[in-house]
């Protein structure tokens, strides 16, 4: 055989150039099974929303192949024959050089070949998982951005109504404070009557309270007195006992009147009568001075509108 002659560089680029075309076109041309469209760079794009019916109607679908050598129809079978009468005179004539890096390029095409048949669906299958958990992720952000988005619609839409609120708002403040100010200038015409109403009031309890003890001290001073009367006085005493007796059996004495009474009525006259006659009104001016000072405390004390002088008179606090 004639000796190998060294192919040049450039017709070793064009080896690799048709060699890596015409495996990039057997891969590309297979149907026994369809690559995932997220592992064709070219074909690879993310949208931020489903398509739409229209645009999906709208897509030219790639025309499929027809599979075969080069996509001609004819069986991948015929080619072994044709490369087999076709190797032989570019071998006998040197126009394709058996080297090294022909060898080196049958092995990486049979790595090539057989991960792609035997490791191809495996890789199929990951990048496919990939694709669909990252559409569904993607999905699934999108959900919750239009679920946010809905929710803010609904605020915005439950706002349109905020400047007629505020202006509501505003017309029932203006209106109350009409009604406090109209309020307010009778408020202390109520007050006043409260506080007058107030001190009437003081006055006559401590009014019936010094009545009823002047009553249980002339009570007592009249008991008294009638008591000392009877015991020092026999005849008083046994016209007292006649009467009882009377009384108990009924009847009535000699004189026809009890004598017990007619002492008590005797001493309440004399009172009365030693009472008119006499000037001396210094207890009344101390229970009436009491009373004034009990009253201004009070006043004074619950901020009343007036106080009392020494006279009684009432005048207005400043």
């Amino acid at each position: 055989s004639p000796p190998c002659r060294k192919a040049n560089p450039a017709e070793i680029n064009m080896l690799r150039a048709a060699t890596s075309s015409a495996v990039r076109r057997a891969v590309l041309s297979s149907s026994s099974r369809g690559a995932p469209s997220c592992a064709i760079p070219g074909s690879m794009s993310f949208h931020a929303s489903a398509k739409r019916e229209e645009e999906a109607a709208a897509t030219t679908l790639p025309a499929e192949s027809k599979g075969g050598i080069f996509g001609s129809g004819v069986s991948e079978w015929f080619a072994l024959p044709v490369g087999i009468v076709a190797a032989i005179p570019l071998v006998q004539f040197d126009l394709y050089v058996i080297n090294e890096e022909t060898q080196l390029l049958a092995v990486f095409i049979a790595f090539c070949v057989t991960f792609y048949t035997q490791g191809g669906d495996a890789v199929y299958k990951a990048l496919d998982a990939k694709a669909v958990n990252l559409l569904k992720e993607h999905n699934e952000a999108e959900d919750k951005v239009i679920q946010s988005l809905e929710q803010k619609l609904v605020f915005l839409n439950a706002n349109q109504n905020m400047v007629n609120d505020f202006n509501a708002i505003n017309d029932i403040r203006a209106e109350t404070y009409e009604k406090l100010n109209a309020a307010g200038a009778i408020k202390p015409q109520h007050d006043f009557k409260a506080q007058v109403e107030r001190m009437l009031n003081m006055i006559a309890a401590e009014e019936a309270s010094v009545t009823e003890k002047t009553k249980m001290a002339l009570m007592s001073e009249a008991t008294a007195s009638v008591t000392a009367k009877f015991t020092s006085d026999k005849a008083l005493k046994k016209a007292a006992l006649d009467a009882a007796i009377a009384k108990i059996k009924g009847g009535k004495g000699k004189t026809g009147a009890d004598p017990v009474q007619a002492a008590f009525v005797q001493f309440f006259k004399e009172k009365a009568s030693a009472a008119k006659a006499s000037k001396d009104d210094s207890e009344e001016k101390a229970a009436r001075e009491a009373m004034i000072g009990k009253m201004n405390s009070v006043a004074k004390n619950e901020g009343f509108f007036f106080e009392f002088d020494g006279a009684g008179q009432p005048k207005m606090s400043a």
